[in-house]
């Protein structure tokens, strides 16, 4: 077991956990079931930044926002996130106001099958800004494998 992670990370194709970590995005897109704009951008690979093999270990992680609607509709969409990730195999461990000043609305959650992570945001429209939820989801570190062409 890695003493710096807390788990022995697996050896695992890189492109397999891409399209697990894409599949639970969309997933959590349609829980919240907003429709509003959405971030481009795909599933990208991490490396690890500590110790004395940075290479040896990555991780998959998938960030996008959702906005262009009203804030009720944005806090209404994480009304049905908390409420309806646990019977889509996720566990709920936060469901309140993060640490920040303005005391956005924050989930974290763990996919139970996959030990995949999410983290999502509300943050408020104010000061001019446009309301939106950030989401973070992310894969456990761990050792890459080329897969066979």
């Amino acid at each position: 077991m890695s003493d710096t992670l807390g788990y022995e990370p697996r050896v695992r194709p890189t492109g397999e956990v891409a399209a697990e970590i894409a599949a639970l995005s969309s997933s959590v897109l349609d829980i919240v079931h907003v429709q509003g704009r959405i971030t481009e951008g795909a599933p990208m690979e991490l490396p690890w930044d500590e110790g004395d093999d940075p290479a040896r270990y990555c991780n998959i992680t998938h960030l996008w926002s959702l906005y262009g609607v009203d804030d009720t509709v944005l806090e209404a969409g994480m009304t049905a996130l908390a409420d309806r990730l646990p019977e889509n195999g996720w566990t709920v461990a936060k469901n309140g106001p993060d640490s920040s000043r303005s005391r956005n609305h924050q989930i974290l959650a763990v996919h139970m099958a996959t030990r995949a992570q999410l983290e999502a945001t509300k943050r408020k429209g104010i000061n001019g800004r446009e309301p939106l939820i950030l989401f973070s989801v992310y894969s456990r570190f761990f050792i890459p494998v080329q897969e066979p062409l």
